[in-house]
Formats: C-alpha cells, sequence, structure tokens
C-alpha cells in the first residue's frame, strides 16, 4: 500500500502537479535577439489569453523557460531582476502571475544559476577593467575568443554562456537575493533549475534551505540527464529532477515496438524492491521539451500518439506537457530550436491538430490533479508484452488501471481485477475481471472512484 495517511492529500501540494510547460520567447513571437529597447511591447498578454484554455484542460501549474532580460534565447541572462524587454515589463509579468494565481495556476520559474550572457552587467564590468567583479567568474591569464584580454570558463565550451563562480559567497547571497526578489514581486511557487547538474552541491543546499525559508511549499525541480538522481533529489536539495532516462524509453519503447525497455525503468526506478532507486519520489516525466524534437515528429507510427499521454500521466511522477504539443503539432531538432519553440497560435493550432488529443490529455490533466493513487500510489506492473503493457496504481483504496496497445492490430489483455472502474478516456464503465478488448493503437485508463 502507499505511504500516506488518510487525509494527507492536499490540493496545494506539489504532488499532485500537472505542469503545462511554455518556452515565452517562442510562444509570445518574440524577436531573436534583443536590442535592449525600452519601448516594450506587452507580448505577454498572448499568455494571458491562452490562460482558459490552460485551465480548461486542467493544468494547474506552468513552468515558464526563461523570463529575464537576455541577449537572445534566454539562458544568456543580462538581469535576473527585469522582465525581457521583448516579452514586456516587470509589471506586465506581475499582472499575468496574478491571473493565474486567480485562475488556481501554480508559477514555475527557469532559474540560469549556472551562467550568464556576455552582456550580464557584472561581466561587463570585467570586461571594462573592472576587476571587483573577477572572481564573480572562472577568469584566467590568455584570451578569450571575444578578445577580452583574459580567459573565461564558458558553459560546455559555449562561450557566449560565461560561467558563475557558485563557490563565491558573494554569487550565491546574490543569487538568493535574485529568488527573494521574483517571490516578493511576482509570488512564485518554485523553480526548474537550469543544468542543475553542473551546479555545486553546496549551492544546491543554500538555496533548498533559503527557498524552503521564502515558502515552505516551494517546489524545487532541476534537470538533470544521466546518473543516480538521488544526487540532486534529497530531503537536503531538490523536490524533483528531469526523469530523462524514462523520456528516452517512451519514444524508443514505440518505435522499436518493445515495451520491456519503458518497463524496466520504471521497475528500476519506481519498484516495490529495496533496491529500487526512486520509490516514493516524484521525477518530472515529459515526452518532448524546449530542447528535443516534438513526440508527434519522434513517432514513427503517427497512430500511437493517443496512447503515449496515457503512460505519461500515469507512470508515477509529475506530468508536463509543452505547449502545443497538446494538439499534436510536430517539430524537428534537426532544422534548429526555433522550430521547436514556435510562436503560439490556438486557432492554427486547433485547425491543424488532434481534437481527440487534446481531450484525451483533458481527461488525463483532470484525473491526474484529483487522484490520490497517481500522486502517491505504488507502482504494479500487471501483463507485459513486446506491443502490450499493463499496470496499476494504488493508494488509500484508490486503483487506477493502465492499458496499453501499441500494435495496429487488436488485443485482448486479461486484467483479473474486480470492482466498478470507469474509463476515463471514454467515461465508460469497464469490466476488468475478465477479457478486456483493446483496438489496435489505443490505451484505457480505467480508476474505481
Amino acid at each position: 500500500m502507499c505511504k500516506i495517511n488518510k487525509g494527507d492529500f492536499k490540493m496545494s501540494d506539489f504532488t499532485n502537479f500537472a505542469v503545462y510547460h511554455i518556452y515565452p520567447l517562442g510562444f509570445c513571437g518574440c524577436p531573436k535577439t534583443n536590442d535592449y529597447s525600452e519601448n516594450t511591447e506587452n507580448r505577454l498578454k498572448k499568455i494571458e489569453d491562452a490562460i482558459p484554455h490552460i485551465k480548461e484542460m486542467g493544468f494547474n501549474a506552468i513552468y515558464f523557460g526563461p523570463v529575464f532580460q537576455s541577449v537572445a534565447h534566454g539562458y544568456d541572462t543580462v538581469d535576473y531582476t527585469k522582465i525581457d524587454s521583448r516579452l514586456g515589463t516587470n509589471a506586465d509579468f506581475a499582472a499575468l502571475c496574478k491571473k493565474l494565481h486567480e485562475n488556481g495556476i501554480k508559477i514555475i520559474l527557469d532559474g540560469v544559476f549556472n551562467h550568464v550572457g556576455r552582456d550580464f552587467t557584472k561581466f561587463v564590468e570585467v570586461r571594462n577593467g573592472n576587476n571587483g567583479y573577477r572572481d564573480w567568474f572562472h577568469i584566467n591569464d590568455g584570451n578569450s575568443c571575444y578578445n577580452d584580454g583574459f580567459w573565461y570558463e564558458g558553459w560546455e565550451g559555449h562561450y557566449e554562456l560565461v560561467k558563475l563562480n557558485l563557490y563565491n559567497p558573494a554569487v550565491k547571497e546574490y543569487l538568493k537575493e535574485v529568488i527573494t526578489g521574483w517571490v516578493k514581486e511576482f509570488d512564485i511557487d518554485g523553480l526548474r533549475l537550469d543544468v542543475a547538474y553542473c551546479l555545486d552541491l553546496n549551492f544546491l543546499k543554500e538555496l533548498h534551505g533559503h527557498c524552503k525559508w521564502l515558502k515552505n511549499d516551494f517546489w524545487l525541480m532541476g534537470e538533470t540527464l544521466h546518473g543516480d538522481y538521488n544526487r540532486w533529489m534529497n530531503p537536503e536539495m531538490l523536490d524533483s529532477v528531469t526523469n530523462y532516462e524514462c523520456y528516452k524509453g517512451l519514444f524508443s519503447s514505440f518505435n522499436d515496438l518493445n515495451m520491456f525497455e519503458i518497463a524496466h525503468s520504471l521497475n528500476r526506478q519506481f519498484g516495490k524492491e529495496q533496491w529500487c532507486l526512486y520509490t516514493g519520489k516524484l521525477l518530472y516525466s515529459f515526452v518532448d521539451n524546449h530542447d528535443v524534437s516534438r513526440i508527434a515528429t519522434m513517432l514513427n507510427n503517427k497512430r500511437q500518439l493517443p496512447v503515449i499521454y496515457p503512460l505519461l500521466f500515469t507512470m508515477p511522477g509529475i506530468p508536463g506537457v509543452y505547449y502545443g504539443s497538446e494538439y499534436g503539432i510536430e517539430g524537428d531538432k534537426h532544422n534548429g530550436d526555433d522550430a521547436l519553440r514556435v510562436e503560439y497560435n490556438e486557432e492554427k493550432f486547433r485547425a491543424e491538430g488532434i481534437a481527440d488529443l487534446t481531450a484525451e490529455i483533458t481527461a488525463l490533466c483532470n484525473l491526474r490533479t484529483s487522484s490520490k493513487a497517481l500522486a502517491h500510489g505504488d507502482y504494479t506492473p500487471l501483463q507485459l508484452l513486446n506491443r502490450q503493457f499493463s499496470f496499476r496504481r494504488d493508494c488509500d483504496g484508490e486503483t487506477v488501471v493502465t492499458l496499453l496497445n501499441i500494435d495496429d492490430n487488436p488485443f485482448d489483455f486479461n486484467p483479473g481485477i474486480s470492482g466498478e472502474f470507469t474509463d476515463v478516456l471514454t467515461g465508460k464503465k469497464i469490466d476488468l475481471s475478465g477479457s478486456v478488448h483493446l483496438d489496435g493503437c489505443s490505451a484505457v485508463v480505467a480508476v474505481n472512484k
């Protein structure tokens, strides 16, 4: 049984998050580079206009990609205290945050603390000969590719991204003050930490203490790729991390017609054995984002698209959907980041998209935000073949059963589970005690409440 007591499930708790991921500079159709003009247009209005759609689907949190003044793509910060002038003003963003909260939607910002842009105010001081901020960065003798007269460390060899010295107490205090300002000015509810796998672990501990002091239910999620996620996700550091292991398993299991891959990852991560890595923890799960190709592009068989989202929303973790993917839009990473970060156009997306997919995600999202079994429940695999997979989640008397058929041909499952169940994808009663017939490339998500 799951390890919570009756009454412990709080609707304000991050464990019931269903996250809508927005990359604001792309979503709002901003210019690709910043001229730092003060003649700002409130392009954030486009996000405000989308609130009814986001709320209607049932999402209760938005993770915003970079929103602060930057050189180009947002991860090259110029000023942590100023909303990017291509998006609007601080007042515009504060008004947007207020409206989101009024609609019951939490706000998670991208904390880009590993590196800054070359126009970052303190780095400009160093470039101009002010050595007072030299130890804010990793600077040595020599010269840079920009002919600065000194060498500095860039993030993974990208010298337009200047690495901050997170061993410097002044830098750490500055960043903590920045977060304090974001909470006071915008009332944010959490952070996604960019390249958390690069951040000093002692800095993460300090950040944890500071953020939980600001708001005891503040959510800290970090971008991690490989390795043991417990290194970053633990009671002293982060609440959650990006589950790239399962991201890869999700699309490759479908493309290779080998559900054993994702089933192995889920059991390795969330099974009931003592050696399982993350049982009881909530990693951030996704099928696409601003850095990888859209799932509608990744899948070889487009008929499988309505099958992958039931898996995403009912597997252990906090599900995230990247804006536009709820319509089944495509985007190929091979065509550059801009192909993944397109301007949001609801009318166009609806006209060209898959209405049934949007409706399915809405049903799944509303289940995820109200279900104890999906937030806290045990994970138990039921039936596993190359092209079929089923499992159940249980908590405090609630059971959710997921049946997935990724084959083009129909298949009969045999869950052997008694009780009254409803398939949330169709709204119809379903009997799981005997054989359950699924058409090709289809799914059932049955709940007993």
